[in-house]
């Protein structure tokens, strides 16, 4: 017992015992402590979200807590000894009692900042995971943006907490000085400041959502992320385009996911020595494979819309529903495959690209015309 009454640094064997055991333990058992304190916030999220998976929501706070509780724990208990005399000197006019109590007191704040974080991110998947179950895209897109936004003020609360609690900063006095510092940061950075405001008229007038193709600026690409700065663009060529949310508003934005139906066009030239019987049977096999693509096939016109003294040219235009591009060229080609099959098969012949051009000339020296043929 008198070895446990020793006094070093001012603190008796038994205070450090008790301190740094206690420390110790917290740090072993930290997952265990983190894990049971997730199980029992996960009973009312349950009731709530019947879909969340326990494993979903403690893979996200069990790590930030633990810390958490590791922090929280080493500086209460730590409190409860006496600073020792030998480390009494200062640092910059400030004593280095006070340097570890400030220190302290920013690692809790620090960790119980990316406690929330972690928190906030599970809200968000939580979030995300019910919006998946509707077609409606807006929810998604509402989601990633508000998850960021709140998450900013997370961090700017923490700083001013930090600010507050370790350097004993008014914050009266620092948001006062941020709205004159603010207005002149504002003239410096209209540009960011009207993107920030853009992304603001992205997600309430909702000219696109995450996963569109759109085309703004003669850039076609998916829609992979809007941020409140900027919108990222996944581009055919599969290369990453960031565009400023300034130019997403101001810019003719055409959202192909949006259209009612695809278009496709067909201008077929014929020679006019097909006869008449021919055209007709042609045009009529063409009207008859369009009608039996119905419903995938909205609205076709055929007609006969140039005719000269060489060809005829039959105009197809027809609209499918909204497919994606891939199953609206596979329907292309499947009617570009039937109508040459059908010029194959009724033998039709297709307007050439040049002229027979005869040339008599009648004096050739023995008396005979000669006859010259060119195709131009």
């Amino acid at each position: 017992m008198n070895f446990l009454d020793e006094i070093i640094l001012d603190n008796s064997i038994r205070s450090l015992l008790w301190v740094f055991g206690t420390i110790l333990v917290v740090s072993i058992c930290r997952r265990w402590l983190s894990r049971s304190i997730a199980s029992l916030l996960y009973i009312p999220i349950q009731n709530k979200w019947k879909s969340v998976e326990k494993k979903e929501f403690t893979g996200l706070i069990i790590k930030p807590l633990g810390w958490f509780l590791t922090v929280l724990t080493s500086v209460l208990v730590l409190d409860n000894l006496f600073f020792p005399s030998a480390w009494q000197f200062s640092i910059y006019n400030f004593t280095f009692e006070t340097v570890i109590h400030k220190i302290g007191i920013c690692s809790v704040i620090i960790f119980l900042i990316w406690v929330v974080l972690s928190f906030i991110d599970f809200i968000a998947l939580v979030l995300e995971i019910n919006a998946k179950l509707t077609i409606d895209k807006r929810d998604d897109q509402i989601i990633v943006f508000f998850r960021d936004f709140f998450k900013v003020i997370v961090y700017i609360i923490g700083i001013l907490l930090i600010l507050k609690a370790g350097f004993n900063i008014n914050i009266g006095s620092i948001l006062t000085g941020l709205s004159i510092i603010g207005a002149a940061l504002a003239l410096a950075a209209k540009e960011s400041i009207e993107n920030l405001i853009a992304s603001f008229i992205i997600f309430f007038d909702k000219p696109f959502f995450t996963g569109d193709m759109v085309k703004v600026n003669s850039v076609l690409g998916t829609i992979e992320h809007i941020g409140l700065r900027s919108t990222r663009i996944r581009t055919i060529e599969q290369t990453l385009i960031t565009v400023p949310n300034k130019q997403m508003v101001d810019g003719v934005v055409d959202n192909w996911n949006l259209r009612t139906a695809r278009r496709g066009e067909m201008k077929i030239e014929l020679d006019n020595t097909n006869s008449t019987i021919q055209i007709e049977n042609f045009v009529a096999n063409i009207k008859s494979f369009l009608e039996k693509k119905q419903p995938e096939i909205n609205n076709y016109t055929v007609f006969i819309t140039d005719f000269n003294k060489t060809n005829l040219t039959i105009t197809v235009e027809y609209f499918t529903k909204p497919f994606s591009m891939e199953t609206f060229l596979t329907l292309k080609q499947e009617f570009n495959i039937y109508i040459k099959t059908l010029i194959e098969t009724d033998r039709l012949k297709m307007a050439t690209a040049g002229h027979d051009i005869t040339i008599v000339n009648s004096d050739s020296g023995n008396g005979n015309p000669s006859i010259n043929s060119k195709i131009i």
